[in-house]
């Protein structure tokens, strides 16, 4: 008759607590020489696409990648606690490890190798952040609350032109381009020469082969006669009026309302 075996040496299904105690150090040991196999098994796979790599093939190194990647990311996220941070460190650690596998020794194991980059990585981040105090500021795309997904990005001014304001510099510069028809080819070409394309007198003068003294003089004369001719389509623009005051201190893209300055 086959005597029957107690219930705790069903393998695999009982609790370790169920185990008698005299028998637990022998499931310690075991445990431990399981994960000693597992571990030389993965340094001689990771040995294996080490030289692989080394060898020229790259497909090693994506398989590296796919081996360890979550891991890297556990490292980066344990010590920096954002996961964003968290998948640049792994990207760094990868980075380095692929610039730095050909020196590779082999004096400890690969994961160990990379597990110490991701480390050195994050707590270098860590410490950059620390001094410029991050950990006390606020993402602007942090959102308000858990009912509330308004972010604080949300709240910043833009830096659009106001909405009266742009089409005040619209009809300004259609005005403008109204009476740059009006005053002459001559006129016209030296003040898209200076106000549109900003080249100097000196280039100015050797573009139109004049002196710098009569490209000053050319150009004073158009942009009074210029101001005329505005004066003469609104009279808020006569003698004394200043009404550069009144519109965005950014050029348009024809470059065309600082013609009268």
């Amino acid at each position: 008759m086959v005597p029957r075996r107690p219930g705790w040496l069903v393998s695999g299904m009982i609790a370790s607590d169920a185990i008698p105690a005299p028998f637990q150090p022998v499931r310690a040991k075991l445990a431990c020489a399981e994960r000693a196999a597992g571990s030389r098994t993965e340094s001689l796979h990771d040995a294996g696409l080490v030289c692989r790599f080394n060898a020229g093939d790259e497909t090693a190194f994506v398989e590296i990648v796919a081996r360890y990647r979550e891991r890297m990311l556990a490292v980066g996220f344990g010590v920096l606690k954002n996961g964003a941070d968290a998948e640049e460190i792994a990207q760094d650690t990868f980075i380095r490890a692929h610039r730095a596998l050909g020196q590779f020794r082999g004096d400890a194991s690969l994961a160990t190798w990379l597990h110490r980059i991701a480390l050195n990585l994050a707590r270098n981040r860590y410490w950059y952040f620390f001094r410029r105090r991050r950990q006390a500021t606020l993402s602007l795309d942090c959102p308000f609350g858990a009912d509330n997904h308004s972010t604080f990005s949300d709240l910043a001014a833009s830096g659009a032109p106001d909405p009266a304001r742009a089409a005040a510099n619209g009809e300004f510069s259609q005005l403008v381009d109204a009476c740059l028809e009006r005053l002459g080819s001559q006129p016209r070409e030296i003040l898209h020469l200076r106000n549109a394309l900003d080249l100097s007198y000196g280039e100015i003068a050797g573009r139109l082969g004049l002196n710098i003294g009569t490209v000053k003089s050319r150009l004073a004369r158009a942009r009074e006669r210029l101001r005329v001719l505005l004066a003469e389509a609104c009279p808020e623009f006569g003698v004394g009026a200043q009404p550069m005051a009144w519109f965005e201190s950014l050029r348009p893209a024809g470059g065309v309302t600082m013609l009268c300055a």
